[in-house]
């Protein structure tokens, strides 16, 4: 026999971790990406994708910025808990948003709002823990809960429920393996607003029941027509002990590349978040918290103009999809997206194609009409599309005015 004749062995491992190779591609980047590589490759495409102002960052902050560059003491590491004055900007932008009062303690600055939900759900999630998660979601919630150990319990609203769950569904999803509860208001990816009276009653359900809140409140700011933002902390002021706030500069002030995020909670949720932290990337850049030191410190009117510019679009974008045989849209009361239901347009014939799943409707129209959507596959259940108004009005017209073509 040759020396070099194999014989069985142990399988070898694999080269990815198992944990890591059960994550999925974010989906609103995957087609972000691909939207800007035909782009460039010369296709006349329009991006519907991105959950991303189309707006520069105001130029108070970016001053800011370049005083901050300039400046020795920030070329050097910083506590990986966040700038004390910033942390202490955003006790006090708490106080005037929110209307409740935290200690700068209880904040811990992260790299954008992505690491705060990854930190909150490893902090106090652990192996077989469930969390339940309205749907439609947006699409980093459960790649993070699995990341942590949990398992993702799926509260459905469909558009006949304007997207929002209620408290006797959460009743029904809820078993002694409940841990938490994630409640996003304004939503991403659906533009559903919570009233006060709905997020009182879940609030105090979730108080009454031990579980936990993890409320992401990114888009506080981007609230239209008679809507109003209700934190759930001013709503339940009992939660405190039990809630972990998510928030970040990204969306209000068109800061999405500067990544600055926070994460709000109790002592020792933060602590041991902060412990994570401190090993998985220390600080934020300093340049980063010293911007988001001006947003945050600053007033609000840059933010008034960009919401002007987002309920103007919002406005058309729902009255074009609406003209759509088969396309059903309940009207987004925040954040800058529209999710209409394409459930009447599944299963017809389009240039001799058809598609059955949103999934393939979506990429029907990316191929046909050079338009990039996002499908509702990548938020929970088929039949949905997602497309942002967070980019400029005239191509936004002529996106949904090819997707009418197309629809027709």
């Amino acid at each position: 026999m040759s020396e070099h004749t194999s014989t069985p062995s142990t399988p070898s491992p694999t080269r990815v971790s198992a944990r890591l190779a059960a994550i999925a591609e974010s989906a609103t980047l995957a087609v972000d990406a691909k939207a800007k590589a035909l782009k460039a490759a010369g296709r006349p495409v329009i991006g519907f994708g991105a959950g991303e102002p189309d707006f520069p960052t105001p130029q108070y902050i970016v001053d800011a910025a370049v005083a901050a560059a300039q400046d020795p003491v920030n070329h050097r590491y910083s506590p990986a808990k966040g700038l004390p004055v910033l942390r202490e900007a955003i006790a006090a932008k708490t106080l005037r948003d929110s209307g409740y009062e935290i200690s700068p303690d209880q904040v811990l600055v992260t790299n954008g709002g992505k690491q705060a939900v990854y930190q909150a759900f490893a902090a106090i999630i652990d192996p077989g823990d469930e969390v339940l998660l309205p749907a439609p979601y947006w699409t980093t919630y459960p790649e993070a809960i699995a990341l942590a150990g949990g398992r993702t319990v799926e509260v459905v609203a469909g558009s006949d429920q304007d997207y929002l769950v209620t408290v006797e569904q959460l009743e029904a999803a809820r078993t002694p393996r409940t841990k938490a509860l994630l409640f996003c208001s304004p939503s991403n990816p659906t533009g559903a607003v919570y009233s006060p009276e709905q997020t009182a009653a879940i609030g105090r359900w979730a108080h009454e029941h031990g579980v936990w809140v993890i409320t992401d409140e990114i888009y506080e700011h981007l609230v239209y027509d008679d809507a109003v933002f209700t934190p759930v902390l001013r709503a339940v002021p009992e939660l405190a002990d039990t809630t972990i706030v998510l928030n970040g500069v990204a969306k209000t002030y068109a800061m999405t590349g500067w990544r600055v995020g926070w994460m709000v909670g109790p002592n020792d949720v933060i602590k041991a978040a902060t412990n994570l932290q401190s090993h998985l990337t220390s600080n934020v850049a300093n340049v980063s918290q010293r911007a988001a030191l001006a947003a945050v410190s600053g007033d609000l009117s840059a933010v008034a103009t960009m919401r002007e510019a987002f309920d103007e679009r919002r406005r058309t974008m729902v009255s074009m999809l609406r003209e759509i045989d088969g396309v059903e849209v309940p009207t987004p009361r925040g954040a800058f997206y529209a999710y209409p239901n394409v459930e009447g347009v599944l299963g017809r014939t389009i240039r001799g194609r058809t598609p059955q799943t949103s999934a393939e409707l979506a990429a029907l129209i990316l191929e046909e009409a050079e338009v990039a959507v996002v499908p509702g596959e990548a938020f929970g259940p088929s039949g949905y599309l997602r497309l942002s108004y967070a980019l400029g009005t005239e191509d936004m017209v002529e996106g949904i005015r090819r997707i009418q073509e197309l629809l027709a």
